[in-house]
């Protein structure tokens, strides 16, 4: 898989899902749905109590996640890295979502994923 030769559409066609879904898994703190798409690599970091202290404190601080528009796809041979520009209910201005998707074993994998 060569991600360079994917337009934009289709590598969003790909992420949007995988985004929405990681989003909704964790505003219903659901650890094994949220991880569900996740590299081995990143299923080590993102532990069920890792996950559970992060989602009571974001929650806490912003809120939940509202409007997500993308900015920007960027390709490599190997992933794509795909930019958000991320709302919440109770914290104003704009936030990233970032993700980076990888293609293994014949299917598509989150390698990296953060809002900030």
């Amino acid at each position: 898989m060569n991600f360079e030769q994917l337009s934009e559409q289709q590598i969003l066609a790909i992420a949007e899902p995988i985004m929405g879904n990681l989003m909704d898994a964790s505003t219903h703190r659901d650890h094994a749905r949220h991880i569900r798409d996740f590299t081995g690599r990143l299923q080590a970091i993102v532990t069920p109590d890792y996950f559970e202290c992060v989602c009571r404190q974001y929650q806490a601080e912003k809120g939940f996640f509202t409007t997500r528009t993308p900015v920007a796809v960027f390709r490599r041979p190997d992933s794509a890295a795909i930019i958000w520009r991320q709302s919440f209910t109770k914290a104003p201005g704009e936030f990233v979502a970032e993700m980076m998707l990888v293609h293994r074993d014949g299917r598509y994998w989150v390698d990296h994923v953060m809002v900030f």
